[in-house]
């Protein structure tokens, strides 16, 4: 359950969210704007990408021996400052400039909060606080980026990133207000914190979410051109199908908090990317029928957040002392995903297959992660 105190959170992943996704269905109107193609404004999703790779561990690590409050407050200052940026930017290499550095704070913001979340946590409740951060997240998909992606498309690209700062501005508002104040979550030394990644434990889970949570980004990657080109859907109708997504992800956020409370995230884990793994199949299957399309889109997007809250639990009660810096590291995998789901998915592509076949390329990536699940059950719970 939302509280006041987790608010200022899912706001910031509201703002987040928004930002992250925006641009990709705006990529026509930058281009035509600043005269690139669209292939090459594309680079500006890799750019904020790459951003969020590098920018978790490092800014945890240079901040984590300061209060949880200040260090989002701060996150969420260059968050807005360089979202900013994009909305004035002259020219392409100082957009893809200012997309990357805007993508540096992301994966902090989400890997300080999530710790941040389950210390606010009533007894028993912390993969739901985890999932209340998510929920900004999930909205974003749902309204937020169709509304501004409107607003870009038919005024202008810039006052996207214009909303978005707003919203930063706003998350530090309530950041500042509403967050109650911590003590550092550091307790050892970041040498000791690393000690961690020295371990087999702690890549087996990012790999699970690399490789395994990569499998819906091979279905997502290429969702327009399977429901444009498969089911035979109208383009114009594509932002509404993603509006069916974004519902499915609120849905799936909450109930992969509500499970993972339940029951061994490790065991939820397994359940999800095994369902993960049929409903793909069936998009491979099944993606000529418009019906089962719009089902099938609402079910993996569902499946698309709920292992969020499972796989930052896990995370979190296998790096003791680290936690922090092990939920940055999760989110820098979750962007790694999804890259290697983006390509995977592409190769059938290129040799000319249909646009389900991602999907079932989705599916044997799913697959692994499952069986990489079960490993992690049976060698450390």
């Amino acid at each position: 359950m939302m509280t006041k105190q987790l608010f200022p959170l899912a706001l910031g992943g509201l703002a987040i969210g928004t930002t992250e996704f925006v641009i990709m269905g705006l990529l026509p109107d930058i281009a035509n704007d600043i005269n690139i193609t669209i292939p090459v404004a594309g680079h500006l999703i890799s750019a904020y990408a790459f951003g969020v790779v590098i920018g978790s561990p490092i800014l945890v690590a240079l901040s984590a021996k300061f209060s949880p409050k200040h260090i989002l407050i701060a996150l969420m200052v260059i968050f807005t400052i360089f979202n900013f940026l994009s909305t004035i930017a002259p020219d392409y290499y100082t957009l893809m400039i200012s997309r990357f550095l805007s993508g540096l704070p992301h994966g902090a913001f989400f890997g300080v909060g999530t710790v941040v979340a389950s210390k606010l946590a009533k007894e028993g409740k912390s993969a739901q606080a985890i999932a209340s951060m998510f929920t900004g997240l999930t909205i974003a998909n749902l309204a937020m980026v169709p509304f501004v992606t409107f607003i870009g498309h038919h005024f202008h690209w810039r006052y996207a990133f214009g909303i978005v700062s707003l919203i930063g501005i706003t998350t530090i508002i309530f950041l500042y207000y509403l967050l109650p104040k911590q003590k550092s979550l550091r307790t050892v030394t970041f040498k000791e914190e690393l000690e961690f990644f020295k371990t087999i434990k702690a890549w087996h889970i990012l790999t699970i979410v690399s490789i395994g949570f990569g499998g819906l980004f091979a279905w997502f990657s290429y969702i327009a051109p399977l429901l444009i080109h498969e089911a035979n859907f109208d383009p114009a109708s594509i932002s509404y199908l993603m509006i069916v997504a974004g519902a499915g992800m609120v849905v799936g956020n909450i109930l992969g908090g509500v499970l993972a409370d339940k029951k061994n995230p490790v065991k939820v884990s397994i359940l999800l990317l095994s369902l993960m793994v049929t409903a793909l199949v069936f998009v491979f299957l099944f993606s000529e029928s418009k019906i089962i399309s719009i089902i099938l889109t609402f079910i993996c997007g569902a499946l698309a957040m709920s292992i969020s809250s499972p796989i930052n639990m896990i995370m979190l009660k296998s790096a003791k002392h680290s936690e922090m810096l092990a939920a940055a590291f999760i989110q820098s995998a979750f962007n790694v995903s999804n890259t290697l789901g983006a390509l995977f998915g592409g190769i059938p592509l290129v040799f000319g297959l249909s646009y389900n076949y991602p999907s079932l390329v989705g599916a044997f990536m799913a697959l692994f992660g499952v069986v990489l699940c079960i490993l992690f059950l049976k060698k450390y719970t």
